[in-house]
């Protein structure tokens, strides 16, 4: 895992005064205590906390009025000796979020986000995936080439990558893994690039002047790569063949031959690619990139290691191997990363089924292809983790929930045809957002799911939250608050309820109707959860994070794998929020430190 600093960060409370705070690592001496000291421009340090703060990691400094030039720095406490203090967190006054400029290219948006440590000096990067004219896989017409820009979190841009006109603009064509692939501390980017790609330093990959777009301005010849990007530079390290290729015996195959490989030949069902990271030897990261869900679903591993990528494995619905057929078709519009069957190593949950880390087959439900995926330990009561998932099709699974290790389907919910809109269950939620019953809270919009049920799939109430999007732990509780757009709500489980706790006033979101944030996840301070948006105007991304105080003291999220991992694959076509390998109840007080396993790299 990463060597995280502290995360400090400060921000205004509505009512006067300045929040604080910062990460409890997993890395952390049992009993660690911190010191906080308040810092001004004439260098003078004050300390602001009367005894070592051993509770929660966060901390309201009540005598002091917000202003510019006051920064902060806190100091673990161990044994009763201090050690180093954190990098000083600088205050801004004039807004209660982190404002982060951009250098927006003319005719894009900023759109989907990743963090990752770019030049390993524990603090997060945020690489951002600038969009111009964009295509469904379904839609004909040109794009413009995905924009791939880096930002230290005070706003330097680092270095700005061209895919190309090669490349397809749309949500289903681009995810770029952000991630410490060969664990020297520093973050690579990995993703799909072809002859024209400008890497970050200004050199082009394969032929800077082929041009395979067809007169429907769909790309269905020329050579196809996989690349490793450096996270300081953008530089190109190793470009190799994307595995797998349209066809595998030419680069300008017909319409026929796809149709027969693919489903279809003007390239919908071939260009859906999904990836990445997971820990398939149990040690250290290793890359995943996929091609295709509908029909033929492809997925292959490969390692970043003493500057070569190699190939570790191929998945293939279709080559043949006994037992893969049952994997075609199941795939959904994103994946997620988790060790479920608990060997220590991950798996890939590929929609309705699963493979295991050494690339074969797990187990498949049959269910088919569905819009949203919760990965987690969803129902305490049942052992190990659970998955809830939608189904496209109007069948007796509309809404499943099942044993994330055998794919045991515990219960499931019909989707009903309402008259001839043709609309099926396009988002399902898997939230702690009711106390009163143990588990997660599952609802689904669409296709006549009504009302709200528990982790038993019993209905606990004929209402269900309007938003059925992200979630996000905000306030001081352990359950989870909803993000839907530029909005933070906490359900009212006894009035039926939203009620706003944030609303983000010149922020919005991206991905239309999806409305989902450019990235949401605890980047910063401590256990609660960052989110991510951008300007109106394009012109900044705004990292907001909260400032109401929690007792609840924990390690951060980001020392949990699962929780990680789902951070590098939020991006991923159409983004759900991450969740962690364990869950939280609201009675809880104390928390085991996570079981870190401590490996030496050389």
């Amino acid at each position: 895992m990463e060597d995280l600093d502290r995360g400090l960060v400060a921000a205004p409370q509505e009512d006067g005064g300045v929040f604080i705070s910062w990460r409890l690592l997993a890395t952390d001496p049992e009993g660690t205590a911190f010191n906080l000291y308040r810092k001004t421009n004439n260098g003078k340090a004050t300390k602001i906390n009367e005894q070592p703060i051993i509770g929660a990691t966060n901390f309201v400094d009540q005598n002091v009025k917000p202003e510019k030039d006051i920064a902060y720095v806190v100091r673990p406490v161990v044994n009763g000796k201090e050690r180093s203090q954190s990098k000083a967190f600088q205050l801004d006054s004039a807004h209660p979020y982190l404002s982060v400029p951009l250098e927006t290219p003319s005719g894009y948006t900023p759109n989907d986000a990743s963090v990752g440590d770019l030049n390993g000096d524990g603090q997060y990067e945020i690489v951002i995936h600038h969009t111009g004219e964009s295509r469904d896989n379904s839609q004909s017409g040109f794009t413009d080439p995905p924009i791939i820009d880096a930002y230290t979190l005070e706003g330097t841009h680092l270095w700005r990558i061209n895919l190309g006109i090669n490349i397809r603009e749309g949500a289903h064509y681009t995810q770029f893994m952000v991630y410490d692939l060969d664990s020297d501390g520093k973050a690579e980017i990995a993703m799909k690039t072809a002859d024209g790609t400008v890497d970050g330093e200004g050199t082009v990959i394969g032929d800077p002047d082929a041009d395979y777009r067809n007169e429907e301005g769909y790309i269905l010849e020329g050579p196809e790569y996989l690349t490793i990007f450096d996270g300081e530079t953008g530089g190109e390290l190793a470009t190799t063949d994307y595995i797998p290729p349209r066809h595998p015996e030419t680069l300008e195959p017909t319409s026929e031959q796809l149709d027969e490989i693919w489903g279809d030949g003007y390239g919908n069902r071939m260009d859906r690619f999904l990836a990445g990271v997971a820990y398939l030897d149990g040690e250290r990261p290793s890359l995943i990139m996929a091609r295709g869900y509908y029909t033929r679903a492809v997925l292959t591993a490969w390692n970043w290691r003493d500057g070569k990528l190699s190939h570790q494995w191929t998945f293939d619905s279709d080559d043949g191997t006994p037992g893969n057929r049952a994997y075609r078709g199941q795939g959904n519009h994103q994946l997620s990363i988790a060790d479920v069957d608990e060997d220590g190593k991950d798996e890939i949950i590929y929609g309705a089924a699963a493979i295991d880390h050494n690339g074969e087959g797990l187990y498949s439900t049959g269910l088919g292809h569905g819009d949203a995926l919760h990965v987690s330990d969803l129902d305490p009561g049942h052992p190990g983790q659970e998955i809830f998932n939608i189904q496209e099709r109007f069948d007796d699974a509309g809404a499943n929930f099942r044993d994330a290790a055998t794919g045991e389907i515990l219960w499931k919910k019909p989707s009903v045809k309402a008259g001839d809109d043709g609309e099926g269950p396009g988002r399902g939620n898997a939230f702690n957002i009711d106390p009163r019953h143990p588990g997660a809270e599952a609802w689904v919009h669409g296709a006549n799911i009504d009302g709200m049920f528990n982790a038993k799939g019993e209905t606990i109430s004929n209402q269900k939250p309007e938003f059925c999007n992200f979630g996000v732990w905000w306030d001081g509780d352990l359950l989870r608050e909803l993000l839907d757009g530029n909005v933070i709500a906490k359900w009212d489980w006894e009035a039926e309820e939203l009620n706003s706790v944030l609303v983000a006033e010149g922020a919005t979101s991206n991905n239309g109707t999806k409305a989902t944030p450019a990235l949401s996840g605890d980047i910063l301070g401590d256990w609660r959860e960052e989110v991510i948006l951008r300007s109106e105007d394009n012109e900044e991304l705004r990292i907001y994070t909260t400032t109401i105080p929690t007792d609840h003291r924990m390690y951060t999220l980001l020392h949990d794998r699962q929780y990680r991992l789902a951070l590098a694959w939020q991006n991923v076509a159409y983004n759900q929020p991450p969740h962690p390998s364990f869950y939280m109840e609201n009675f809880m007080e104390e928390y085991s430190r996570p079981d870190i396993k401590v490996v030496e790299i050389k």
